[in-house]
């Protein structure tokens, strides 16, 4: 006797208790799943009204566990792709620029942790942090610098 496959419903549950979903996100995942059309409409919002998907929450969720790591070009990025609004997404990323300095320093002091000897270590060293989302100015001051002539 072959199992029934799990209901829509709970494949959404499933993902939602892992972690925090959009309802662009869940709409992907899910969409292969839908036996009959709409009812992944009906269902996303159903659990949007019961608080389950919530859009405020998954930003949050991406700032606290990108913040430390990545500068405000890549959080954007990853929040745009999760389809959340776009005046939601502007805000965060207004906020994430205000630290983008004192995060820079934080992430280049852990993974060098001393000014580059020539110009090659330099260039290794900006491509690092590009390629982490911080913004060039911040990455010019920094290499430049070192990290002790960065105002926060």
């Amino acid at each position: 006797m072959a199992l029934a496959s799990p209901s829509l419903k709970m494949r959404a549950l499933r993902l939602l208790g892992s972690r925090e979903y959009s309802r662009a996100e869940l709409c992907a995942k899910l969409a292969r799943f839908e036996e009959t059309p709409g009812s992944l409409a009906g269902l996303l919002d159903e659990l949007q009204d019961k608080g389950f998907i919530n859009e405020q929450r998954v930003l949050e969720s991406v700032l606290h566990r990108r913040a430390g790591q990545h500068g405000s070009a890549r959080i954007k990025q990853e929040l745009q792709g999760k389809g959340l609004a776009p005046e939601a997404v502007a805000a965060a990323v207004a906020a994430l620029q205000a630290t983008e300095r004192v995060r820079a320093q934080a992430v280049w002091r852990k993974k060098f942790g001393a000014p580059a000897a020539d110009a090659r270590a330099a260039g290794q060293q900006m491509r690092f942090m590009a390629a982490r989302g911080f913004g060039n100015d911040v990455i010019r001051q920094l290499i430049k610098g070192g990290a002790d002539d960065i105002d926060t």
